[in-house]
């Protein structure tokens, strides 16, 4: 199982941080976590409840990480194994996820892929998601994956939905030209853009579509 112990600084000020597994003691917090970072018009069905919880830290315990911060839980990132051979790139969250309740979770797959990355909003300015996600890319080193993949959301392109398509505003954000608070974190987190798909998740402000971002692993 995975544990890890750092420092994170607000200003000049040190706090004591700890990356690990998360498990049943957590899902109530893991719930509120939810609830604070996808508010409506975010449907509220698909945030987690406990059975997808337990599902999670029963098929791939490895794959659920939290973060505390001086000993308050603050975020979590979940995560399940697939052959990325079996499905096209062409999918939606709900399938390749099991609606988040993971029972496809494949043992023998080549691929973690990503199901949710979840901070306070809060404590977003520390960079935790991405210290979460340098972790998950030791557990891939570790169990010999080939590859993190992922659907990020794109929750600022409604904004420039009436003058881009959803290609150029990826272009643009590439580019420097805008910022995405989703799609600009992944690639801060050394991820890169595979393709957009449309239909990924029911989300009114990235109209639906999502980029599936991908992180190799240089050991294969």
């Amino acid at each position: 199982m995975y544990r890890s112990e750092l420092f994170i600084f607000e200003e000049d000020k040190p706090y004591p941080a700890v990356i690990r597994n998360y498990n049943e003691d957590d899902f109530d917090e893991l719930i509120a976590i939810q609830a604070e970072c996808f508010p409506p018009p975010f449907p509220t069905e698909l945030l987690w409840n406990k059975e997808q919880l337990h599902n999670h830290v029963t098929f791939f315990p490895e794959g659920t990480l939290c973060i505390e911060i001086d000993g308050k839980l603050v975020g979590s990132l979940t995560g399940l194994c697939v052959e990325m051979d079996i499905f096209s790139t062409a999918h939606t969250w709900h399938e390749i996820t099991d609606g988040g309740y993971v029972r496809n979770h494949n043992p023998q797959g080549n691929t973690l892929y990503i199901v949710d990355i979840s901070v306070r909003p809060r404590y977003r300015k520390f960079g935790l998601g991405k210290l979460m996600m340098q972790s998950i890319y030791h557990i891939v080193i570790e169990q010999r994956l080939k590859r993190v993949l992922g659907g990020g959301r794109m929750p600022g392109y409604h904004k420039h939905a009436v003058e881009l398509s959803p290609q150029q505003y990826l272009d643009k954000v590439l580019s420097g030209d805008l910022q995405d608070p989703v799609i600009s974190f992944l690639l801060k987190c050394g991820r890169k853009p595979v393709q957009i798909v449309d239909n990924y998740i029911e989300d009114e402000e990235s109209h639906h579509y999502a980029v599936l971002m991908e992180w190799k692993n240089p050991f294969l």
